[in-house]
């Protein structure tokens, strides 16, 4: 029997594995650390709702009446480090707390400008304090210039803009979204912008920052362009947070690095959510999955694994999926453009008010991206699950590598092939 079980984290991801355990009858001491003074909360709506004033910070909170986790909740304060030998979570302010079993779910830190980062007009958009201090900078109007053009940026941007801002957009690479969408479908994206009267500039390269009575008053590009700024919101990627399981043992890379279940180097200790990099078996590597459904999903399949449950009774791992809303349209993107070596559009195409977009290698479809066309949008990613249940699996490197894991995927596999014959044609 399982005496301990702490949760480092208490954001969605480390709430979903709390709520996982009780759901499979684990009955110990549960432990939720979080370095955040706030039980938890909803962070998508900061840059939406939140920030617009349609909501307000007890709107965001995410238990509810029937969550019966029987938790001790030991918050604002961080933990500083893991012995995996004595399995004690040691925390900032001197505790040490037993892990017999650990769960990793620390998150991400967004990415700073050091010159700027104490400027009284700057924000990076991350938790309810960021968030209420740039409200209270959005109501003074005027201004604002945003430092990358990812999701948060384009969020912030598209919820100032309608509250009357002037909005300018710096984005570093040729595209907005380029990563996560590709090249050919970040430029479609970039219309949102245009069209809505935001200004874009792509290949943004920044000189300087003006500062004046400890605010920034203005961003000089490196063409010249002087952009007067009454308020910076710096949206520029996050980092994961595992700066304090160095020298733990527990093998680290972009995040804490994971099997195909969230099992890390050291028995007994699982990862989720943002700082989690898991194995992903159809695409042979490693990656962090940065998006709330990730963080609300996969702690079931990790904790599972965690308490021993039956491999073949763990939910499926399910492709990467986001959605983000922008100038009035909803972007839906499920799969890995990464792995695409072309894109078709099902319905529409730029410049139109909908549009659906199929990512393909060779003839597969591996990823799809919608803006207002949710139902056709939810029968492709349903395919996509089909497709990844039933993909060739990427052995896992001895490193990552957990008993579970090979138990797992074959217990898995008659299971997901039953599942994809009995699916019907196309999508």
């Amino acid at each position: 029997f399982m005496e301990s079980l702490v949760i480092v984290g208490a954001s969605l991801a480390g709430l979903s594995a709390a709520r996982a355990a009780r759901n499979l009858g684990y009955g110990g001491r549960l432990v939720i650390i979080g370095d955040d003074p706030a039980r938890p909360y909803d962070r998508p709506p900061l840059s939406k709702d939140f920030l617009a004033g349609r909501i307000e910070a007890a709107d965001l909170a995410l238990e509810t009446d029937t969550d019966a986790l029987e938790a001790e909740w030991i918050l604002g304060t961080r933990a500083v480090s893991f012995d995996a030998a004595t399995r004690m979570v040691h925390l900032a302010d001197g505790r040490m707390i037993h892990a017999e079993a650990l769960v990793i779910a620390t998150g991400a830190s967004p990415r700073t400008l050091p010159q700027i980062a104490e400027a009284d007009n700057v924000v990076s958009l991350r938790t309810i304090d960021d968030a209420q201090k740039l409200r209270a900078l959005v109501r003074r109007g005027g201004r604002m210039v945003v430092v990358g053009a990812g999701f948060i940026g384009a969020e912030v941007a598209s919820t100032a803009h309608g509250l009357g801002l002037e909005v300018t957009v710096l984005e570093k690479s040729p595209t907005p979204l380029c990563g996560p969408l590709g090249a050919q479908l970040g430029a479609v994206v970039a219309g949102l912008h245009e069209r809505a009267g935001v200004e874009l500039i792509c290949g943004a390269d920044i000189a300087e920052f003006e500062l004046a009575g400890g605010s920034v008053a203005a961003v000089r590009l490196a063409d010249g362009r002087v952009l007067d700024a009454d308020v910076v919101v710096v949206g520029i990627g996050a980092v994961p947070n595992t700066g304090w399981l160095e020298g733990s043992g527990i093998e680290l890379g972009n995040g804490v690095v994971c099997d195909a279940v969230g099992a890390t180097s050291i028995p007994g200790v699982v990862a989720v959510g943002d700082c989690a990099a898991w194995w992903e078996p159809v695409t042979g590597r490693h990656q962090r999955v940065e998006h709330w459904t990730g963080a609300a999903q996969r702690p079931a399949v990790a904790i599972g694994a965690l308490l021993g449950a039956d491999p073949a009774t763990l939910p499926a791992v399910k492709p990467p999926y986001f959605w983000s809303d922008q100038y009035g349209t909803r972007l839906q993107f499920a799969g890995d453009a990464s792995r695409a070596d072309r894109v078709a559009y099902e319905h529409g195409g730029p410049g139109e008010d909908s549009l659906l977009a199929v990512y393909y290698a060779g003839d597969q479809p591996v990823g799809v991206l919608a803006w207002n066309q949710t139902k056709l949008f939810c029968r492709w990613r349903k395919t996509l699950e089909k497709l990844a249940a039933t993909a060739t699996q990427v052995p896992v490197p001895e490193s990552a590598a957990a008993p579970a894991v090979a138990a797992a995927m074959a217990a898995a596999a008659p299971a997901a092939t039953a599942a994809a014959a009995a699916a019907p044609a196309g999508v």
